[in-house]
Protein backbone atom coordinates (compact mmCIF):
# COMPACT_ATOMS: atom_id res chain seq x y z
CA UNK A 1 0.00 0.00 0.00
CA UNK A 2 1.25 3.46 -0.88
CA UNK A 3 1.31 6.25 1.66
CA UNK A 4 0.28 9.63 0.25
CA UNK A 5 1.30 12.43 2.63
CA UNK A 6 -0.96 15.40 1.96
CA UNK A 7 -0.61 19.10 1.40
CA UNK A 8 -3.74 21.24 1.32
CA UNK A 9 -3.11 24.61 -0.30
CA UNK A 10 -4.66 27.94 0.54
CA UNK A 11 -3.19 31.28 -0.54
CA UNK A 12 0.07 29.52 -1.35
CA UNK A 13 0.41 27.98 2.12
CA UNK A 14 0.22 24.44 3.41
CA UNK A 15 -2.84 24.23 5.67
CA UNK A 16 -5.29 21.77 7.18
CA UNK A 17 -9.01 22.07 7.84
CA UNK A 18 -11.05 20.33 10.50
CA UNK A 19 -13.85 18.32 8.87
CA UNK A 20 -13.69 20.55 5.81
CA UNK A 21 -14.52 23.72 7.75
CA UNK A 22 -12.72 26.71 6.20
CA UNK A 23 -13.29 28.60 9.42
CA UNK A 24 -11.18 26.05 11.29
CA UNK A 25 -7.96 26.28 9.33
CA UNK A 26 -4.43 25.76 10.63
CA UNK A 27 -1.44 27.02 8.63
CA UNK A 28 1.45 24.57 8.85
CA UNK A 29 3.93 26.06 6.40
CA UNK A 30 4.44 29.14 4.26
CA UNK A 31 6.55 27.02 1.87
CA UNK A 32 4.66 23.94 0.67
CA UNK A 33 7.56 22.85 -1.55
CA UNK A 34 9.75 22.52 1.54
CA UNK A 35 7.11 20.25 3.08
CA UNK A 36 7.09 18.13 -0.09
CA UNK A 37 10.88 17.83 0.02
CA UNK A 38 10.56 16.57 3.60
CA UNK A 39 8.10 13.93 2.39
CA UNK A 40 10.66 12.74 -0.16
CA UNK A 41 13.44 12.75 2.43
CA UNK A 42 11.32 10.46 4.62
CA UNK A 43 11.02 7.96 1.77
CA UNK A 44 7.73 8.96 0.18
CA UNK A 45 7.35 8.43 -3.57
CA UNK A 46 3.81 9.79 -3.92
CA UNK A 47 1.86 12.67 -2.39
CA UNK A 48 -1.62 14.15 -2.44
CA UNK A 49 -2.33 17.85 -2.98
CA UNK A 50 -5.60 19.76 -2.84
CA UNK A 51 -6.12 23.37 -3.87
CA UNK A 52 -8.68 24.40 -1.26
CA UNK A 53 -9.23 27.79 -2.87
CA UNK A 54 -9.92 26.09 -6.16
CA UNK A 55 -12.28 23.63 -4.51
CA UNK A 56 -14.53 26.52 -3.51
CA UNK A 57 -14.13 28.75 -6.55
CA UNK A 58 -13.64 26.33 -9.45
CA UNK A 59 -10.34 27.97 -10.43
CA UNK A 60 -6.67 26.96 -10.08
CA UNK A 61 -5.08 29.77 -8.03
CA UNK A 62 -2.30 27.58 -6.64
CA UNK A 63 -1.14 26.13 -9.94
CA UNK A 64 2.32 27.66 -9.68
CA UNK A 65 2.70 26.19 -6.19
CA UNK A 66 1.91 22.75 -7.62
CA UNK A 67 4.52 23.31 -10.29
CA UNK A 68 7.09 24.21 -7.63
CA UNK A 69 6.21 21.20 -5.49
CA UNK A 70 6.67 18.83 -8.42
CA UNK A 71 9.93 20.45 -9.52
CA UNK A 72 11.53 20.58 -6.06
CA UNK A 73 10.36 17.26 -4.59
CA UNK A 74 10.49 14.86 -7.53
CA UNK A 75 7.41 13.10 -6.13
CA UNK A 76 4.47 11.68 -8.04
CA UNK A 77 1.81 14.26 -7.20
CA UNK A 78 -1.90 13.65 -7.47
CA UNK A 79 -3.77 16.92 -7.38
CA UNK A 80 -7.37 18.04 -7.06
CA UNK A 81 -9.44 21.04 -6.08
CA UNK A 82 -11.35 23.20 -8.55
CA UNK A 83 -10.82 21.00 -11.61
CA UNK A 84 -14.14 21.48 -13.37
CA UNK A 85 -13.15 21.47 -17.04
CA UNK A 86 -10.83 19.52 -19.36
CA UNK A 87 -8.70 22.65 -19.58
CA UNK A 88 -8.22 22.72 -15.80
CA UNK A 89 -7.27 19.05 -15.76
CA UNK A 90 -4.80 19.64 -18.56
CA UNK A 91 -3.33 22.63 -16.71
CA UNK A 92 -2.60 20.58 -13.60
CA UNK A 93 -1.10 17.74 -15.62
CA UNK A 94 0.99 20.21 -17.61
CA UNK A 95 2.26 21.62 -14.31
CA UNK A 96 3.75 18.20 -13.64
CA UNK A 97 1.10 16.40 -11.62
CA UNK A 98 1.04 12.70 -12.33
CA UNK A 99 -2.69 12.42 -11.74
CA UNK A 100 -5.55 14.92 -11.67
CA UNK A 101 -8.55 14.45 -9.39
CA UNK A 102 -12.06 15.45 -10.37
CA UNK A 103 -14.44 16.12 -7.49
CA UNK A 104 -17.40 18.48 -7.79
CA UNK A 105 -17.35 18.40 -11.60
CA UNK A 106 -17.52 14.63 -11.63
CA UNK A 107 -20.72 14.78 -9.59
CA UNK A 108 -22.42 17.70 -11.33
CA UNK A 109 -21.36 17.08 -14.94
CA UNK A 110 -21.46 13.38 -15.90
CA UNK A 111 -20.69 14.24 -19.52
CA UNK A 112 -17.50 15.98 -18.46
CA UNK A 113 -16.54 12.99 -16.35
CA UNK A 114 -17.04 10.62 -19.26
CA UNK A 115 -15.14 12.87 -21.68
CA UNK A 116 -12.27 13.38 -19.23
CA UNK A 117 -12.05 9.65 -18.67
CA UNK A 118 -11.67 9.08 -22.40
CA UNK A 119 -9.14 11.91 -22.83
CA UNK A 120 -6.91 11.42 -19.81
CA UNK A 121 -7.29 7.72 -19.02
CA UNK A 122 -5.12 6.56 -16.15
CA UNK A 123 -3.99 10.11 -15.39
CA UNK A 124 -7.47 10.85 -14.04
CA UNK A 125 -8.88 9.96 -10.63
CA UNK A 126 -12.15 10.85 -8.94
CA UNK A 127 -12.54 12.07 -5.39
CA UNK A 128 -15.58 10.75 -3.55
CA UNK A 129 -16.08 12.83 -0.41
CA UNK A 130 -18.70 11.21 1.80
CA UNK A 131 -20.90 12.86 4.38
CA UNK A 132 -23.70 10.72 5.87
CA UNK A 133 -23.60 8.36 2.91
CA UNK A 134 -23.89 11.10 0.28
CA UNK A 135 -21.35 12.90 -1.85
CA UNK A 136 -20.21 16.36 -0.72
CA UNK A 137 -19.14 18.99 -3.27
CA UNK A 138 -17.64 22.49 -3.56
CA UNK A 139 -14.90 22.03 -1.03
CA UNK A 140 -17.29 20.08 1.22
CA UNK A 141 -19.46 23.17 1.68
CA UNK A 142 -22.50 21.41 0.13
CA UNK A 143 -23.90 17.89 0.23
CA UNK A 144 -25.46 16.55 -2.96
CA UNK A 145 -28.42 14.21 -3.27
CA UNK A 146 -26.18 11.56 -4.86
CA UNK A 147 -25.58 8.44 -2.80
CA UNK A 148 -21.88 7.59 -2.58
CA UNK A 149 -22.40 3.99 -3.64
CA UNK A 150 -24.37 5.03 -6.73
CA UNK A 151 -21.59 7.44 -7.66
CA UNK A 152 -18.94 4.76 -7.24
CA UNK A 153 -20.94 2.50 -9.55
CA UNK A 154 -20.95 5.23 -12.20
CA UNK A 155 -17.20 5.77 -11.82
CA UNK A 156 -16.47 2.07 -12.13
CA UNK A 157 -18.69 1.75 -15.20
CA UNK A 158 -16.64 4.46 -16.94
CA UNK A 159 -13.46 2.49 -16.37
CA UNK A 160 -11.86 5.06 -14.07
CA UNK A 161 -9.24 3.16 -12.13
CA UNK A 162 -8.43 5.29 -9.08
CA UNK A 163 -10.80 6.70 -6.46
CA UNK A 164 -9.85 8.82 -3.45
CA UNK A 165 -12.52 8.26 -0.84
CA UNK A 166 -12.76 10.65 2.10
CA UNK A 167 -14.92 10.20 5.17
CA UNK A 168 -15.43 13.88 5.98
CA UNK A 169 -16.50 13.16 9.55
CA UNK A 170 -13.03 11.77 10.24
CA UNK A 171 -10.94 14.27 8.29
CA UNK A 172 -8.57 16.23 10.50
CA UNK A 173 -10.31 14.92 13.61
CA UNK A 174 -7.64 12.34 14.60
CA UNK A 175 -10.39 9.78 15.27
CA UNK A 176 -8.95 6.92 13.26
CA UNK A 177 -9.78 5.68 9.77
CA UNK A 178 -13.24 4.35 9.01
CA UNK A 179 -12.08 0.82 8.25
CA UNK A 180 -15.64 -0.52 8.04
CA UNK A 181 -16.37 1.89 5.19
CA UNK A 182 -13.21 1.01 3.28
CA UNK A 183 -13.70 -2.72 3.82
CA UNK A 184 -17.17 -2.47 2.32
CA UNK A 185 -16.10 -0.34 -0.64
CA UNK A 186 -13.03 -2.42 -1.45
CA UNK A 187 -15.20 -5.54 -1.38
CA UNK A 188 -17.90 -4.13 -3.63
CA UNK A 189 -15.98 -2.05 -6.18
CA UNK A 190 -13.05 -2.99 -8.41
CA UNK A 191 -11.14 0.28 -8.31
CA UNK A 192 -7.81 1.28 -6.79
CA UNK A 193 -9.08 2.81 -3.57
CA UNK A 194 -7.14 5.46 -1.67
CA UNK A 195 -8.42 6.02 1.87
CA UNK A 196 -8.53 9.54 3.26
CA UNK A 197 -9.76 11.01 6.50
CA UNK A 198 -8.79 10.10 10.04
CA UNK A 199 -5.60 8.13 9.38
CA UNK A 200 -3.98 9.05 12.66
CA UNK A 201 -1.82 6.13 13.85
CA UNK A 202 0.34 3.28 12.62
CA UNK A 203 -2.50 0.99 13.68
CA UNK A 204 -4.72 2.72 11.11
CA UNK A 205 -2.05 2.17 8.47
CA UNK A 206 -1.79 -1.52 9.35
CA UNK A 207 -5.57 -1.95 9.28
CA UNK A 208 -5.91 -0.30 5.87
CA UNK A 209 -2.99 -2.28 4.45
CA UNK A 210 -4.71 -5.47 5.63
CA UNK A 211 -7.73 -4.52 3.52
CA UNK A 212 -5.58 -4.52 0.40
CA UNK A 213 -6.17 -0.86 -0.42
CA UNK A 214 -4.07 0.86 -3.06
CA UNK A 215 -3.16 3.77 -0.81
CA UNK A 216 -3.82 5.85 2.29
CA UNK A 217 -3.56 9.61 2.70
CA UNK A 218 -1.84 10.94 5.81
CA UNK A 219 -2.60 14.57 6.61
CA UNK A 220 -2.96 16.11 10.04
CA UNK A 221 -1.30 13.18 11.78
CA UNK A 222 1.92 13.95 9.94
CA UNK A 223 1.87 17.63 10.85
CA UNK A 224 1.16 17.01 14.53
CA UNK A 225 3.76 14.26 14.80
CA UNK A 226 1.22 11.55 15.60
CA UNK A 227 2.54 9.55 12.65
CA UNK A 228 6.19 9.29 11.69
CA UNK A 229 6.08 9.25 7.89
CA UNK A 230 9.08 6.99 7.45
CA UNK A 231 7.59 4.43 9.83
CA UNK A 232 4.18 4.63 8.11
CA UNK A 233 5.78 3.94 4.74
CA UNK A 234 7.60 0.92 6.17
CA UNK A 235 4.42 -0.43 7.80
CA UNK A 236 2.44 0.01 4.58
CA UNK A 237 5.00 -1.70 2.33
Amino acid sequence: MLIYPAIDLYEGKAVRLLRGDYGRMTVYSERPAEVARAFAAAGATHMHAVDLEGARSGTTPNLEVIREIVRESGLFVECGGGLRSPEAVEAVLSAGAGRAILGTAAVEDPQLLAAASREFGGRLAVGVDIRDGRVAVRGWTETSDLAARDFLSQIEALGIGTVICTDISRDGAMRGANTDLYRELSRDFGVDLIASGGVSSLEDVRALRALGLHGAIVGKAYYTGAIDLREAIEVAA
